[in-house]
């Protein structure tokens, strides 16, 4: 597991790019936390390193969101999600298994669907800096071994 302070922003959009820059097809990120802890935040840097234009919106109300980029993102919000049944009869599979990348906000509602190859993100926000968040990045993969190795990069040369 590596922890990784975001001091700022720009670390956080720095993160996700970094992320976005280095995952590939079938890629599945679980993003938690508690509500602002930066986690469509970090997603709209993980499309942008996914070279989408578009803007990136949180899929509260929807659920599934699909952007076009270098891979296609599938940027999924659970919060709402009542059980594991919904989540199957949404297609779940289909995204998940599928050539994209999938991004999914409040993962731990479906832990027990997810994928075992996955990045795993938990950010917490720091009470005393607005825009701090901590941000612990776990997983299993050859993808999970791919990313991390450069966020330590990163996490070495900042300021």
């Amino acid at each position: 597991m590596l922890k990784i302070t975001a001091r700022n922003l720009k670390d956080t959009n720095d993160i996700g790019c970094i992320i976005g820059r280095n995952i590939e097809k079938g890629a599945v990120i679980c993003l938690d936390g508690d509500l602002g802890a930066g986690k469509t935040t970090i997603t709209q840097s993980i499309a942008k390193g996914l070279e989408i234009n578009g803007y990136v919106t949180s899929p509260t109300f929807n659920i599934i969101k699909e952007y076009e980029g270098k891979l296609k993102l599938f940027h999924m919000d659970v919060y709402r999600i009542n059980d594991i049944e919904e989540m199957i009869d949404l297609g779940y599979e289909e995204y998940i298994y599928s050539d994209g990348v999938c991004v999914i906000e409040w993962s731990a509602n479906i832990k027990d669907i997810l994928p075992q190859n996955r990045i795993d993100i938990k950010m917490l926000r720091d009470n005393g800096e607005e825009n701090k968040r901590i941000l612990y990045i776990d997983g299993v993969g050859r993808l999970y071994e791919k990313v991390i190795k450069e966020l330590k990069k990163y996490d070495s040369i900042r300021d």
